[in-house]
């Protein structure tokens, strides 16, 4: 996860689905304590296109890590 501080990376659903969609996304992150009808869609797309996921952090700590001032349900590396 500290990867994701100083590397291309974007946050949030719409920017990440777009990223998995677009092949782009290397890794996706999902915030273990986010809602999981927003996290759920997200990690089947990841496991049709092939692309990995860690899910061991929470919101907070996915927002900290991604150096936004609030919390984050997904995030992807470029």
């Amino acid at each position: 996860m500290e990867s994701l501080s100083g590397q291309n990376k974007v946050v949030g659903v719409k920017q990440t689905r777009k990223a998995i969609r677009e092949g782009r996304a290397v890794k996706v992150f999902l915030a273990s304590d986010a809602d999981p009808a927003i996290t759920g869609p997200v990690a089947e797309a990841c496991a049709a296109a092939g692309i990995p996921t860690e899910s061991g952090c929470t919101m907070a700590e996915l927002g900290k890590a991604c150096r936004v001032s609030v919390g984050a349900s997904v995030a992807a590396l470029l």
